[in-house]
């Protein structure tokens, strides 16, 4: 199984959201620690706020913060609303033109692996993602970027 890039950084937003849940964070904040594409990651945003995962305000003093507590973010339900098409082949759309469709035992395969990865994944929360080390990590970058007094 493979996520996309945009999926992958919708998650690296979250997590930075979530290790920062007493502050509003901009979007340069994020594109900065981890070293992404502010243009790019400004439509991951716009996803994860459609999604009502991310709460945006905008204006003088504005930034992202989650839009509800890290503990009820489940992250299969992230992958899903991220994700354009939970198509890992062609027969699993609608176009689908081989010849060894409906009874194709590879297909069913494919199929009970994708459910056993989504399940995995709807077993994890936001807030499972928040060890540690990504509070550490994170911290420690935001407090080297922070200017001298």
């Amino acid at each position: 199984m493979h996520i996309t890039q945009h999926t992958d950084y919708a998650l690296r937003a979250l997590i930075f959201l979530g290790t920062n849940e007493d502050r509003l964070v901009t979007i340069q904040e994020i594109a900065d620690r981890f070293s992404v594409s502010r243009n790019h990651l400004m439509k991951v945003v716009s996803g994860l706020i459609r999604g009502g995962f991310v709460e945006g305000l905008r204006g003088k003093g504005g930034g992202l913060r989650l839009a509800r507590p890290a503990a009820t973010i489940v992250v299969g339900h992230v992958v899903r609303h991220m994700e354009s098409g939970m198509e890992l082949v062609e027969c699993f759309g609608p176009n689908c033109a081989c010849i060894l469709d409906p009874d194709c035992q590879l297909k069913l395969a494919l199929s009970n692996a994708l459910a056993a990865f989504l399940k995995v994944l709807d077993g994890v929360t936001l807030v499972d993602l928040l060890g540690k080390s990504e509070r550490v990590i994170l911290h420690v970058l935001q407090a080297s970027a922070l200017p001298s007094r």
